[in-house]
């Protein structure tokens, strides 16, 4: 169900966008569609909710005269007093209004709503004859919406449909799916969209996933000024963080069980007594009774809420993304405010089956105020991650270049595509398919690296810069790279949706911290990457330590694949790990689990960087082989014949290694004691765990895996002898371990 109360205010930076488009450009479309014509297009707008998605596209639409023609039709409750007038708002981002409908029957029952569907297709035939539209326009899932689109549809007028193929959970779902069954082109939010729409055998070609037109607003809209918004409809002494915006509509399949949770939530709210902006619900049937309940209970004048019937839509953004919490069953709270983070109980059914980001908490049924109180307690206040499920920003530009790719000589006859359906299933911006993809992050004891990830796992785009040794020069990068990344993973048509983060140290994957890390990094203690990084990019984020992403690589990608039970080690700069216990990655209770690399095989061992002695690290890692090249080498014992080094090069493990190679047998011992450390820590956790598989991976996985099966062989117990040991296939286990924290990550919650 779409939104009630929004409209824009002018959008002149989209008009400046938009007029700024290349020329060339330009011509190069209109040269490929082979058609001078300019397309002239009819938008109809019928309440506040639709103008919100509709106001963008028009705003591109107007600014390129040269390839269209707009007309405005305003119908619905833009035009009834009690909803505030809305058309004025229109008028007031300068569109010119070709004709005005009043086609909205008072009576706010379901009677009322036929009759005014019954009125609006009397009243449109006249107003689509005189315009002579090329394509109408139409908007989501409102009974306004469907006399639009049967009106068009029988005049033989091209339909454009917005927002088709969602699910939600009342009688908008039979509208919504109608309006497809008469639409000849389709824009669609998500994939999920565009797969249902599909699986209704829409035309694969006439399909664009855009994403939603209102996010091409909200994501530029956070940093404003916002206190002054706040205070203006919430009082002089709210903070942010502090307040609850509620939005509760009728459910028009069961008006009845509506109100009863509508009086329920205004209870809890009473009894949360936290500073509170009810708005009106909608004109469906039922909104009389639930404003009779408000009033009932005094809320228009209590002192802890503020009951409005409308907010513009740039203040009503700000009012949600500042907000402790949203409550209600409106389709902004699962799909707008995702884009802020801002924490959302959706109550009842009216959304089931839309796609959630995390901060939404379902509250499905609730028969006494004590449910819904209890999920107050436990959302306000929090802070989620930024999502961006409906949209990245960049909608229009795609709507646009669809529209003008549209030809007005193919018949107008619609075709369906009955299954099978293809595999390349759908038209986006450049004719092909936005490749879904992950923002990857690899945070190593030498390198900082950042990639895009593809979900089969391609590296599409790598970047490679030294660590800092600083905190701050360190997080500063990371933004830096981070936001390179995904301006250039456009041009690469990936769709980024979201960033995983690979670090050392030990990490708090729910918060999104690195608690503690070894000497291998400095200043990297008590560090928050998720906050920073995400309202960078808007963005979710997720992080977690290099070797549990390690593991997450083989599971998805590599040889853990299918498998229940397994263990990976990485060596390289240092020695990390990840276990896989019947299909999930195991953190502990303190998330210290896993740290392989710091398992003791030597009482009086090496010194490690942990501060410990005799640890794998200390004996296996770069670092300790590195350690033990430059002693042989300070003693002239490290070049043997066939070996040379230059006077300023830096003695590393692979100095070592070539020794060992061409015949120095100091060399070689040390390196079967780093393989036999290491050997003795799979034997631990051999013993421990009992995993079907052990994988090594890292630089060092080669030198080290036919050490490790012989100490197996020699020291483990017969029962776990039969371990496979191999060596990983995959070449960035920690960059593409980052990414399927990313792309594996489901965002579904009930409660």
């Amino acid at each position: 169900m779409l939104l009630l109360f929004f409209f824009f205010t002018p959008l002149l930076f989209q008009e400046v966008y938009f007029k700024n488009l290349s020329k060339q450009k330009q011509k190069e479309v209109m040269e490929k569609n082979g058609n001078n014509h300019k397309l002239r297009v009819c938008v109809a707008t019928c309440n506040r909710a639709d103008y919100s998605k509709l106001a963008p596209i028009m705003f591109g639409i107007k600014a390129e005269p040269q390839f269209f023609e707009l007309d405005v039709v305003v119908l619905g409750s833009h035009l009834i007093d009690d909803y505030g007038n809305t058309y004025r708002m229109i008028e007031q981002d300068d569109f010119d209004i070709h004709t005005r409908l009043h086609t909205i029957v008072r009576g706010e029952d379901e009677a009322a709503m036929v009759e005014s569907v019954g009125l609006a297709l009397v009243k449109l035939p006249d107003v689509l004859n005189r315009l002579k539209p090329d394509i109408m326009i139409v908007h989501g899932d409102r009974f306004d919406a469907l006399a639009l689109a049967t009106s068009a549809a029988l005049m033989n007028i091209r339909i454009l449909h917005i927002e088709g193929g969602e699910v939600s959970g009342t009688i908008d779902d039979s509208i919504r799916h109608a309006i497809t069954k008469l639409a000849h082109y389709h824009v669609c939010c998500t994939r999920s969209a565009e797969q249902h729409l599909i699986a209704m055998c829409e035309d694969h070609d006439r399909i664009l996933l855009a994403g939603c037109p209102s996010y091409d607003k909200l994501l530029s809209a956070k940093n404003k000024d916002y206190m002054s918004i706040i205070r203006m409809w919430l009082g002089e002494d709210v903070k942010t963080r502090d307040y609850i915006v509620a939005l509760q509509h009728p459910v028009t399949t069961d008006i009845k069980h509506s109100i009863k949770m509508f009086e329920l939530t205004l209870d809890a709210l009473i009894s949360f007594n936290k500073r509170t902006l009810v708005l009106f619900p909608n004109v469906d049937a039922g909104s009389k009774e639930m404003v009779r309940v408000m009033r009932k209970k005094g809320i228009e004048h209590h002192p802890n809420f503020r009951a409005v019937k409308h907010v513009p839509f740039d203040q009503f953004i700000q009012l949600v993304a500042h907000a402790g919490c949203m409550i209600g069953n409106s389709s902004c709270g699962v799909r707008e405010v995702g884009a802020f983070g801002t924490p959302v109980i959706n109550l009842g059914t009216r959304q089931t089956g839309r796609e959630t980001g995390e901060n939404v908490l379902h509250v499905r049924d609730a028969d006494t105020q004590d449910k819904i109180l209890h999920a107050l307690q436990l959302q306000f206040g929090k802070q989620y991650p930024c999502s961006k499920i409906y949209g990245d920003g960049n909608a229009v530009p795609r709507i646009l270049k669809f529209l003008k790719s549209i030809d007005l000589k193919e018949p107008l006859q619609k075709k369906f595509c009955f299954p099978p359906v293809k595999d390349n299933i759908s038209q986006d911006i450049d004719h092909i398919l936005e490749t879904q993809s992950a923002l990857a992050v690899d945070l190593g004891g030498t390198n900082l690296r950042v990639a895009i990830v593809s979900m089969k796992g391609e590296i599409v785009k790598k970047y490679t810069q030294l660590n800092p040794k600083t905190y701050e020069d360190r997080l500063e990068l990371i933004l830096k790279m981070c936001v390179e990344a995904a301006s250039e993973a456009v041009n690469v048509n990936c769709r980024i949706l979201g960033v995983g983060v690979s670090t050392g140290g030990r990490v708090n994957p729910r918060e999104g911290i690195v608690l503690h890390s070894t000497k291998l990094i400095q200043e990297w203690s008590s560090v928050d990457l998720r906050t920073p990084i995400s309202d960078a990019l808007h963005l979710p984020v997720w992080v977690d330590n290099d070797g549990n992403c390690a593991a997450l690589a083989e599971r998805k990608f590599g040889h853990g694949k299918g498998v229940e039970n397994f263990v990976t080690l990485i060596t390289g700069t240092g020695i990390g790990g990840g276990i896989v216990h019947q299909h999930e990655l195991i953190h502990g209770s303190s998330f210290c689990a896993a740290e392989l690399g710091h398992i003791v095989v030597s009482l009086d061992g090496p010194e490690c960087l942990c501060g410990s002695q005799g640890c794998i690290e200390a004996y296996a890692s770069g670092i300790a082989l590195q350690r033990e090249a430059k002693k042989l080498h300070d003693e002239d014992l490290l070049l043997v014949e066939g070996m040379s080094m230059k006077k300023e090069e830096v003695v590393s493990a692979a100095h070592l290694i070539q020794a060992a190679k061409l015949g120095n047998t100091k060399a070689d011992s040390i390196l079967r004691t780093a393989g036999t450390a290491l050997g003795l820590g799979v034997v631990n956790i051999l013993h421990t765990m009992n995993p079907s598989l052990v994988i090594l991976s890292g630089v060092l996985a080669s030198h080290y895996v036919n050490a490790v099966k012989d100490v197996i062989n020699r020291q483990a117990l017969s029962s776990v002898k039969t371990v496979d040991v191999v060596v990983s296939n995959l070449a960035d286990p920690a960059l593409l371990g980052a990414a399927s924290l990313v792309l594996d990550y489901t965002t579904r919650r009930i409660y």
